[in-house]
């Protein structure tokens, strides 16, 4: 019988305070603290085998990390300890961030708060959508998206030029990249690299080989147009002009579920704005698939303009003013998560 990390660090802890106190009380303090020592070098080697992970050190948190890598588990599964922290009053670890052929149903609740956001009408037809779209497209597994690697988040503000982050932000396992971003030309300030690039229809770009398409459907007729844009090129407006085809690996796209969606909106944005943006999407979904999160490219520039760092924009926050996105409120957000140690912010 071997038991999981988790439990033998449960079981650990209780033997290791018996024979603390036993050894104190029968020999002295300092032969107990002698015999702990050995213990827990005795459990790190053990571990190290175990895992096949050879890091010099582990901390209790790490130990649960390694067994939730054994158990398939997203990396952050066990994240939270403390019911009672801020960050886990907002992190659910349960949820399903991808939809897949394995998970398509989408809850009623769901479903409603998706249609309303933008005004759609194809309720009854989602679940036949879903099953033509994974006919045309194999799904990658969760496991292969992003498995507990460092991570950079990417936005697009008008603060990374003149950053030189470029080379900060290629040296992560994974560069998650949004919408339109470019780096043709800003490489010094933004890098080159992209490993996984989040976009809805109204926003897609082509992508080079092994690039993760991640799709952000914000109603079903994206997932129409994700469907056409690998076969048909049916779909050629939504509600503007949209890409007939795109380019990129069939293999390599993955969907966000509407219900990661709707709890990033319900415990994280707090229903500011009508939905949360593309890159504070993409943040969280960093945060429930990475060991560690950087992020670059949020908010305001040095002179308080909102704008993205490849445009001349001459009314610079203009695109804040539609009352979509709560920008302000999601930078305050981020700003938190740096505080509190989940993510390490790049201003």
């Amino acid at each position: 019988f071997v038991c999981s990390a988790t439990m033998c660090f449960s079981a650990a802890l209780v033997f290791l305070s018996f024979l603390f106190f036993y050894i104190c009380h029968s020999f002295g303090k300092l032969w107990g603290i002698l015999v702990l020592s050995i213990v827990l070098s005795l459990w790190k080697l053990y571990m190290s085998v175990h895992t096949g992970l050879s890091h010099s050190s582990y901390s209790p948190g790490q130990w649960l990390l390694a067994d939730t890598i054994l158990d398939g588990k997203p990396c952050n599964y066990s994240r939270c300890h403390d019911v009672w922290d801020w960050f886990c009053e907002h992190f659910n670890a349960s949820i399903n961030c991808l939809l897949t052929p394995e998970n398509s149903e989408i809850p009623p609740e769901v479903l409603q708060w998706w249609l309303r956001l933008q005004r759609s009408h194809k309720g009854k037809q989602v679940q036949e959508i879903i099953k033509h779209l994974f006919d045309i497209l194999p799904s990658a597994r969760l496991q292969d998206t992003v498995p507990c690697g460092t991570c950079a988040v990417v936005g697009n503000s008008g603060r990374l030029k003149g950053s030189k982050y470029g080379g900060e932000i290629d040296s992560h396992q994974f560069v998650l990249r949004m919408n339109t971003a470019q780096t043709v030309g800003f490489e010094d300030d933004v890098g080159t690299r992209t490993t996984h690039h989040f976009m809805y229809p109204e926003s897609a770009v082509d992508l080079h080989p092994g690039i993760h398409l991640v799709l952000v459907p914000f109603k079903p007729l994206d997932l129409e147009w994700l469907a056409s844009a690998f076969s048909s090129g049916a779909i050629q407006h939504t509600y503007k002009r949209v890409k007939q085809f795109v380019e990129g690996d069939k293999d390599k796209v993955l969907i966000l579920n509407p219900a990661f969606l709707k709890y990033i909106w319900d415990n994280w944005t707090k229903h500011h704005g009508r939905y949360p943006s593309t890159g504070f999407i993409a943040l969280i979904f960093a945060i429930h698939m990475c060991e560690q999160v950087s992020v670059f490219g949020f908010g305001a520039d040095s002179n308080g303009n909102w704008h993205h760092y490849w445009e001349k924009n001459r009314y610079a926050g203009a695109f804040r003013r539609t009352g979509v996105h709560d920008d302000v409120f999601e930078l305050g957000l981020i700003e938190k998560l740096s505080m509190e140690g989940k993510v390490l912010f790049y201003k």
